[in-house]
């Protein structure tokens, strides 16, 4: 056979297979009977089909993309395909709904370009972040302007290794909330924090993140609920203070030596306090929490719980309070403290004793105002008895030989102590202790003189539960002899 017509006979081979392809509309790879719903089999198993890949700047930038054009962003590490109705892209998700207010921002970005929407919402002055958006941070980020959280959510996937951070100025600036989690935040010679809530409803969420080398944690103010876990300070030069605050809980801070200054100080108003687990190594110089500012209110409760404090100046892990605390303690009534390092503050501690006495052959004068038996029921300690008052830890004085309790919470306390007293005849009395004016008569005691002068001494026992301000007090009362004043040379009491 020619050359000519060998040629010729597979150009005919080759018309007839295209003409077979065109009448059945059909391409087949890897196969030869390709599925007959399909325009193109393609059959493997050894390989795949790969998708046109590009970073998400480079899909949006796509001239009039078509209906339904799929590719593969790699940044976003998923495929997306065209909607032309919405004139959006839309995440190819095999599971629920898309996510599609979301952002990763990477150590590589411009900023201006992937937060152009968030730097023109804050005029160019800074980033307002778009509320309900997570942002994910990826590598070290350093920003040039403040953020404005505008309850927007930013989160890294490794502390270690998500970074953000800035060299002047203030890092976040708002009056909104927002949550942070999983980053590690650096802002040397700047403010990490100026968040002052403009609504007392805003939140404030922070956790499991780093705060390292920056000229000031800064200040939280204002938040409805402020929740902060599991975060590491170290290397700052000043702390961060907490104020007006209605619900503030902190859990598992890390202060280590190496931050200076105030780590954690509180001033204003707040609905309840909850500081537990952590520690605070406090470094020479510095103090550890500072509640020392006038006007600190705790409307609830406020628990400072399981944390350590260490350090080398004791006296500087806490600055106490400036009044409303009690010689060798730091809290006010409104705190249950319960820290290694510092003292117990508790309503469970709470106790309070008194002692009157006076020099041999004088004493306290309790006069019966009737000649009747039994007398009437007089208080031992009217006047100006010379008793002093001691350990008095959520307890105060204000009368003469009474105790009141100014603790928050009911409990049950133990009462003890003794009374001497000399007699002016022969005759049987009553020892009473009384709660807030009334006998407690399941605990009165009996004494008897058996001639004039003699002195009497009895153990004085009890157990009451008591509130707030319910008072402590000793009674006596002639039960049988003749009218005239008992003289009381020495009293003690104690509560506990």
């Amino acid at each position: 056979m020619t050359a000519s017509k060998l040629t010729k006979k597979y150009f005919i081979s080759f018309l007839c297979l295209l003409l077979t392809y065109a009448s059945h509309a059909q391409i087949g790879i890897g196969t030869v009977t390709p599925n007959a719903s399909s325009v193109l089999d393609i059959t493997s198993t050894t390989q795949g089909l790969l998708m046109p890949r590009m970073t998400t700047l480079q899909r949006n930038s796509i001239t009039s993309p078509a209906d339904g054009l799929i590719v593969y962003d790699t940044d976003q590490r998923a495929f997306y395909y065209y909607m032309p109705a919405t004139s959006s892209w839309v995440l190819i998700n095999s599971g629920g709904s898309p996510r599609l207010n979301f952002k990763r921002i990477r150590s590589t970005d411009n900023l201006a370009v992937v937060l152009a929407a968030e730097l023109a919402a804050g005029g160019g002055a800074k980033y307002v972040l778009t509320s309900n958006t997570l942002y994910e941070i990826n590598g070290t980020v350093t920003f040039n302007l403040p953020i404005d959280l505008n309850n927007a959510y930013i989160q890294g996937l490794d502390a270690n290794e998500d970074i953000i951070a800035k060299t002047s100025g203030i890092l976040f600036d708002g009056t909104t909330g927002g949550s942070i989690r999983s980053v590690t935040i650096t802002a040397p010679g700047a403010t990490v924090f100026n968040l002052n809530a403009s609504s007392s409803a805003s939140t404030f969420l922070f956790r499991d993140s780093i705060i390292a080398n920056s000229g000031s944690v800064g200040t939280v103010s204002g938040f409805g609920l402020v929740f902060a876990s599991i975060v590491n300070f170290s290397g700052n030069t000043n702390g961060i203070t907490y104020s007006n605050i209605g619900q503030l809980l902190l859990s598992n801070q890390a202060w280590f030596s190496n931050n200076g200054g105030t780590y954690e100080k509180l001033t204003g108003i707040f609905n309840l306090v909850s500081k537990q687990g952590g520690f605070s190594n406090v470094a020479s110089g510095a103090y550890g929490f500072d509640v020392s500012a006038a006007g600190i209110s705790i409307l609830s409760d406020a628990v400072l719980e399981s944390v350590v404090f260490t350090g080398p100046a004791p006296a500087n892990y806490v600055r106490p309070y400036t009044s409303g605390t009690y010689s060798g303690y730091n809290f006010n009534n409104s705190w249950n403290v319960r820290a290694a390092g510092i003292p117990t503050e508790t309503d469970a501690n709470a106790t309070g004793d008194f002692a009157m006495d006076y020099a041999v052959g004088s004493g306290l004068a309790v006069p019966f105002t009737n000649n009747l038996n039994p007398s009437d029921i007089v208080k031992v300690g009217a006047g100006t008895p010379s008793t002093v008052y001691s350990n008095l830890f959520r307890f105060s004085t204000d009368a003469a030989n009474r105790l009141r309790y100014v603790g928050k919470k009911k409990r049950i306390f133990q009462i003890s102590g003794s009374i001497s007293f000399q007699v002016p005849a022969a005759g049987t009395y009553i020892i009473y202790i009384a709660k807030n004016g009334v006998m407690l008569t399941q605990y009165k005691i009996y004494g008897r003189g058996a001639s004039t002068n003699d002195i009497v001494v009895l153990p004085l026992n009890a157990t009451t539960e008591m509130i707030t301000n319910d008072q402590i007090e000793v009674f006596a009362q002639r039960y049988t002899g003749s009218n005239g004043s008992i003289v009381v040379p020495n009293m003690t009491l104690t509560i506990k």
